[in-house]
């Protein structure tokens, strides 16, 4: 039974991830990337920190000066300016089934970086997932879109972020990894507008996108947490693929994206072999 709701709450992470995603996008149809990030990101610190304090959590800890959680920061700016512009740029759809390829460099990484042991199987699932990769970006191809690339380096700041995170210091509470990970979204967006410029007073009418990210942004982040703590890891986790069915619909729905055949195969290869990687890993 925790099996399954561990399930439903992951899946309904995934729905709230791709409704964030939404928001980001039509945000910035109106307002510079840069300062979306920097409104979603101050506003996302400032309900962790409401909620930190309520549970009657302290706001500062020492470990978030350690080195490994200025790393950890480093990442998730650079994952951040990634994929905000990667969503912006290009179609939803696409964007998020080149982000689905995240736990395939995160499995590579771990093999790389902690030496964890990664069979020949699991090693052959990464790369079709990575040739899956390719096969939605196109490179040197008719379609190719240049911008995707920063999804690219979303993807790839995000999986390190992931690295760190599994070194992080234990006595961090989910609700103060919640301030800083919405935190280093405020130095992202200055980077962002720092070079694009374009900085403006939004209207009302403008902040509500960013407040719907907020909202759903910070409800997907609790029911992540609540599914990766009820049911087991294996299980659950393969869960986090139902974001690309959210966010092709969305796509669709919204912003009258059509897929195309390149992006539905790239899509079905990444999907794939990240499910048999972690169900593999899970056996072992």
């Amino acid at each position: 039974m925790e099996n399954l709701r561990g399930a439903v709450l992951m899946t309904l992470a995934m729905g709230l991830f791709a409704l964030e995603d939404m928001f980001v996008k039509r945000a910035a149809g109106d307002l510079p990337v840069g300062e979306v990030l920097i409104l979603f990101g101050a506003g996302g610190m400032v309900v962790f920190m409401a909620l930190a304090l309520g549970a009657g959590q302290p706001l500062w800890q020492p470990a978030v000066a350690s080195r490994l959680m200025l790393v950890k920061a480093g990442f998730e700016i650079t994952g951040r300016i990634g994929y905000t512009l990667g969503i912006a740029l290009t179609p939803l759809s696409n964007a998020s089934a080149i982000l689905q390829a995240t736990p395939l460099v995160v499995v590579a990484g771990a093999a790389l970086i902690f030496r964890e042991r990664v069979d020949a199987r699991r090693w052959a699932a990464i790369a079709l997932g990575f040739l899956g990769v390719l096969v939605i970006l196109r490179p040197g191809l008719e379609g190719f879109v240049p911008a995707a690339l920063w999804t690219v380096l979303g993807l790839l700041g995000f999986a390190g972020r992931d690295l760190a995170t599994r070194a992080a210091p234990r006595g961090l509470t989910n609700f103060q990894l919640g301030i800083y990970g919405f935190a280093a979204l405020i130095p992202a967006g200055a980077i962002i507008l720092a070079v694009t410029g374009g900085g403006m007073v939004p209207r009302s009418a403008e902040l509500l996108p960013v407040a719907g990210a907020v909202a759903f942004g910070v409800a997907a982040y609790w029911a992540l947490t609540a599914a990766m703590r009820l049911g087991e890891v294996s299980v659950v986790t393969p869960f986090r693929y139902t974001r690309l069915i959210f966010a092709l619909i969305l796509g669709v729905l919204v912003f009258g994206e059509r897929p195309d055949t390149a992006t539905l195969v790239g899509a079905a290869l990444v999907v794939a072999s990240g499910v048999y990687t972690l169900l593999r890993s899970a056996r072992r």
